[in-house]
């Protein structure tokens, strides 16, 4: 049985904390949003047969301080990258699920040389790639910060990070998420060899999903008898999920050990 190893790296003035699992080639976890390592349940322990599987909490999550700076995407990849030379991974798997998706894929835009294979688990690459109703959602978080925060911090959730100001965390990934942002441009030219998983009920939308895969060169065509005409980029479509349950069973972990072993 696997034990978790806890400990911190200090990188761009925040102390980042790490948590260890397993041996073998490093595969790198980031998680969603608010919630922090915990969000990947069972789905550590079946990664961590056979791999060294590093979870890493982000900037005001779990047990990372936060700093003075708004989240954006692009300096929480810059900390990752920090992180993944700090403990010598050389060039990691990545793994990222929502929030630490859209990470994960700014990872693979600014540090291609940090990053081998990447899985993209229920992300977006443009916030227009949400549905309505999300992006509504993300434009309320700010103003409603105080009361969600104040509800949170009575939960299991702030039980478990007592140190977290729940108030602005949900300030922070409001405005964060609040932004436009589009890039799609960077997509088409990632280097590392893609899976994009997503559950058949997601909160982003069907059109893009595929938008995705066809920009990472999937989709174009019939891969032919022998599959050798296939794009090298996979798409996995987990079903009776949602975007909020898909990592509830051990599902991403096995389409992840495949693609990752492949």
């Amino acid at each position: 049985m696997n034990t978790t190893t806890p400990q911190r790296v200090t990188v761009n003035g925040m102390q980042v904390h790490v948590e260890e699992q397993g041996s073998g080639k490093p595969l790198v976890l980031l998680h969603g949003g608010i919630m922090a390592s915990e969000v990947f349940g069972r789905n550590i322990a079946a990664l961590a047969t056979g791999r060294r599987v590093i979870a890493i909490h982000l900037q005001g999550h779990g047990h990372t301080p936060d700093v003075d700076r708004p989240l954006r995407f692009e300096s929480l990849a810059d900390d990752v990258a920090a992180v993944i030379r700090q403990l010598d991974l050389g060039n990691a798997d990545l793994l990222g699920y929502s929030f630490g998706g859209g990470v994960a894929l700014q990872m693979a835009i600014r540090h291609p040389d940090a990053v081998d294979r990447l899985i993209v688990v229920s992300a977006a690459a443009k916030r227009a790639g949400f549905y309505p109703e999300v992006r509504t959602a993300f434009d309320h978080m700010d103003t409603q910060a105080a009361q969600i925060g104040a509800q949170v911090a009575k939960s299991p959730l702030g039980a478990r990070y007592p140190e977290v100001n729940w108030e602005t965390a949900f300030r922070k990934m409001g405005e964060l998420q609040s932004r436009d942002y589009d890039w799609m441009p960077q997509v088409g030219a990632i280097g590392a060899r893609t899976m994009l998983v997503f559950a058949d009920a997601d909160a982003v939308t069907l059109e893009h999903i595929v938008e995705l895969y066809r920009a990472l060169g999937g989709g174009q065509r019939d891969a032919g008898l022998d599959g050798s005409l296939r794009a090298t980029a996979r798409l996995a479509v987990v079903p009776g999920t949602t975007h909020y349950d898909l990592l509830a069973t051990t599902a991403v972990a096995r389409l992840a050990e495949d693609f990752l072993g492949a």
